[in-house]
């Protein structure tokens, strides 16, 4: 009895982490598409705009990597010391060019090199976004630690599928910022956003096609998730979802409608966040970490829940509350309407 209490409370915490993983991608996801999507723009009117609309929102959006990972570190204990040793340079690169973004953000209005500074937002917004894909990909990789070893090595997150996998991360955070932006801006300005979902979208279709064969062909516990009758038929369903968001999204693109394109590009990442998490379950580190193992005693996982449990619905009203607030178009001359 006591083991399937901690097996439902570890399921339960696999549950919470992974949604504030996937509120992470898609919020701050698309604030950092944003910034690299300032580095394609050569105008520094339009730069300006884009970054007009993060004013309001963007710090917020970090906040979920914050409680990720204190919620990480008190859940899997195990897996949160791990992540740390082998994606110790992944991750405080992510963490420097972080702080960098904000520094730049706020430094733009009260410094006379304000180029220097947007394209200091658009650099270290591509940073984040490349270290955190290789981090993903090479913990869906399984950071190359076996049962036996599970020390790893610092440059094992190196290897072409995490690189693979942060050329997605990229594109879907450009595909998701480009979404963003067609809400927020009109006329020239999001004419030229929608050519970048286009592409962005096109592009994230195909990376995400290679990442699914390549991790079935290196993967043994993926592949055979794949062939097994009832997971298979699951992660064939959301592989359909993304194929047919795709559909859509290329409709609301060319038809112009703006809230329906951010919400398929959203279901494209969301497919493709579940799709991963159905082939690597039940491990906290493919194939050699399964989340019981890695999980904290039961005590604290119910301590947990009754802080974090509490501050999750909190923060999706604060979230979803500011969103209607500063709701509307940016205007040319950099002020939201």
């Amino acid at each position: 009895m006591e083991n399937e209490i901690h097996t439902l409370l570890a399921n339960i915490w696999f549950f919470i982490i992974g949604l504030m993983l996937f509120l992470y991608v898609i919020l701050d996801g698309f604030d950092l598409g944003v910034g690299i999507l300032c580095l394609l723009s050569k105008n520094n009117k339009h730069r300006a705009m884009m970054m007009t609309s993060l004013e309001s929102i963007w710090d917020a959006n970090e906040t979920w990597l914050v409680l990720l990972g204190g919620a990480l570190f008190g859940a899997f204990p195990l897996v949160f010391a791990i992540a740390l040793q082998t994606l110790y340079i992944p991750i405080m690169v992510m963490l420097f060019a972080l702080i960098f973004r904000g520094v730049a953000f706020e430094f733009r209005h009260h410094n006379r090199y304000t180029s220097f500074w947007n394209w200091g937002f658009g650099i270290s917004s591509l940073v984040a976004s490349l270290a955190q894909g290789i981090a993903f990909g090479s913990l869906i990789g399984g950071l190359g630690i076996t049962e036996d070893n599970l020390q790893g090595n610092v440059w094992g997150w190196f290897t072409p599928f995490s690189l693979l996998v942060a050329l997605g991360v990229v594109t879907g955070y450009t595909l998701l910022g480009a979404t963003y932006l067609m809400i927020k801006t009109e006329g020239a300005v999001q004419r030229i956003i929608i050519d970048h979902s286009y592409a962005a979208a096109i592009l994230e279709i195909a990376i995400l096609s290679a990442v699914v064969i390549w991790a079935s062909r290196i993967s043994p516990h993926f592949a055979a998730r794949w062939t097994d009758k009832i997971t298979g038929s699951y992660l064939d369903l959301f592989l359909v979802l993304a194929i047919v968001a795709f559909i859509m999204l290329m409709r609301a693109l060319r038809k112009g409608f703006e809230l329906r394109a951010f919400f398929w590009s959203v279901i494209i990442s969301m497919a493709a966040f579940t799709a991963v998490t159905i082939g690597y379950y039940p491990f906290m580190v493919p194939a050699s970490i399964a989340l019981t193992d890695a999980a904290s005693s039961s005590k604290t996982l119910i301590f947990m829940l009754s802080g974090i449990g509490f501050l999750i619905p909190v923060m999706l009203i604060y979230s979803g509350y500011q969103y209607l607030v500063f709701r509307g178009k940016v205007q040319m001359n950099g002020r939201a309407e």
